[in-house]
């Protein structure tokens, strides 16, 4: 009887320890496991979730834009005096709601397309219509002496402003603004020119690209990373590694994200690649993402981030490359002067957002976030935040721009671009993708914890049976 009793209770230990031990054999196979399905899965290929996500976005992307009126234009073209801004919005439209286009699978592991750029207007989550109108900078005014440095054609040029009755501001609707309108300046040019403009302009319609991306069959580390753009591997705006195009689109990343990785992804709003670091974690709809925010050094002065050194390229407009949080990109704009920046020159040294009145910078709204599943590298929730500005000059040869004192950055808007997963892929994502991962995990757990307490009891019911027969 007792040696049944006690070859019992041995057994029972053994049997705590077997499945304590298979608990632990699980964690590595079950990552194994894991692995294997994810690898599958996070491959750009026809039939996986991926595939799936990356062709048709996975929620409704959209874009809400705040315009900048100007609250005392009198002040400003007769004195010259600092624009007091009041923003205005948000504007809402509906975007990167159509599939990709022209998908074709390469031989060398890649796959490429075409993104349609289409707005549609929604003006439910909108303050008003299209049609509101503000004052704003004059987009043709303002880049012709940036255009056209010759004092003979300047004085042409100021014929045809004067003629045109423009001046350095004008009134706009939204959607003029934003997607173009005829400039009565530009129609008084006698050359063959476009006389339409807009700060989109043109945008519905037109397609960015063409993307080339890796697809991640030979390569799991290089999944959805742009192998080029437009068939080129840089961009021929900027000099050095600056002109790079690296990491992907912003949309998904390589699988098994680490906190300690930065994420890099190109964005051709902004004509550049950009990093994002990790911030911390976030639920969103039951799943944990790491959210990744584009940090400060980014859009830093060289003076402070040696790296940005290339992204320098006015040394008197920059102070000797020693502005922070703006971007020139006119070499992206065909010449046009236009600086990018985060919403409300969040970043930007003093004397930039010092230079006009009403900005109110503030980190929680105005900065750039990717909420990324950490074991697909899939993008869940965004949010991309950017400000479009110009450079205003003096010109003296222009009377319209003759009361100007100083070189500063005007801003014309900023937008949000975001999205977050919809119900019905975020409930699909779960069942197919964290679901399993949580399952597998807590079986672990649960036999680890299930046979190391059987274990114990069992083994300890054992030692007091055995002191007490020696009793």
């Amino acid at each position: 009887m007792v040696c049944n009793r006690n070859c019992g209770l041995l057994t029972g230990a053994v049997i705590g320890a077997v499945l304590a031990i298979f608990g632990g054999v699980l964690i590595p196979v079950g990552d194994h496991l894991i692995g294997k399905a994810i690898k599958k899965e996070a491959v750009i290929a026809n039939g996986t979730i991926a595939f799936e996500n990356w062709r048709v976005p996975g929620s409704s992307v959209y874009r809400q834009f705040w315009v900048f009126h100007v609250q005392n234009p009198s002040e400003v073209l007769d004195q010259g005096a600092r624009p007091k801004l009041e923003q205005r919005g948000p504007y809402t439209y509906r975007v990167r709601y159509l599939p990709k286009e022209n998908i074709t699978e390469n031989s060398d592991g890649t796959i490429s397309y075409m993104l349609p750029n289409i707005a549609h207007f929604e003006p439910d989550m909108s303050v008003g219509t299209e049609n509101d109108t503000i004052t704003c900078l004059n987009l043709a005014v303002v880049a012709a002496p940036a255009l056209y440095t010759n004092t003979f054609i300047q004085l042409l040029l100021n014929t045809w402003i004067k003629a045109s009755k423009s001046s350095m501001l004008q009134n706009r609707t939204v959607k003029e603004l934003l997607w173009g309108y005829k400039d009565p300046f530009l129609n008084k040019v006698p050359f063959p020119l476009d006389p339409v403009l807009g700060v989109f302009y043109p945008y519905n319609g037109t397609f960015d690209g063409l993307y080339k991306v890796y697809t991640g069959k030979e390569d799991i580390k290089k999944t959805a990373i742009i192998e080029s753009y437009k068939n080129k591997s840089n961009l021929a705006y900027w000099e050095g590694h600056c002109d790079l195009v690296n990491g992907t689109d912003g949309a998904s990343f390589p699988p098994f994200i680490k906190k300690d990785q930065i994420l890099r992804f190109f964005s051709s709003d902004i004509c550049r690649s950009i990093y994002g670091v990790f911030q911390g974690k976030q639920d969103v709809k039951g799943i944990s993402l790491y959210r990744f925010t584009v940090p400060r050094e980014a859009f830093a002065s060289p003076a402070e981030v040696r790296d940005n050194y290339c992204f320098c390229r006015d040394e008197v407009i920059s102070k000797n490359c020693t502005i922070a949080g703006v971007l020139d990109i006119s070499a992206c704009k065909a010449g046009r002067p236009v600086f990018i920046s985060l919403p409300h020159f969040l970043h930007a040294s003093d004397s930039v957002l010092h230079d006009v009145e009403g900005l109110s910078p503030n980190e929680k709204e105005h900065e750039t976030f990717l909420d990324v599943e950490p074991i697909t590298g899939f993008t869940l929730q965004f949010a991309k935040r950017l400000q479009v500005n110009l450079l205003v000059k003096p010109a003296p040869k222009i009377e319209a721009l003759s009361k100007v004192q100083k070189p500063y950055i005007f801003p014309l808007l900023w937008l949000n671009e975001s999205a977050v997963i919809g119900d019905a892929k975020a409930e699909m994502f779960r069942n197919k993708v964290t679901g399993r991962v949580q399952m597998l995990s807590v079986l672990q757990m649960v036999l680890m914890i299930t046979g190391s307490v059987l274990f114990i009891a069992f083994m300890g019911s054992y030692f007091i049976c055995r002191s007490k027969k020696l009793k």
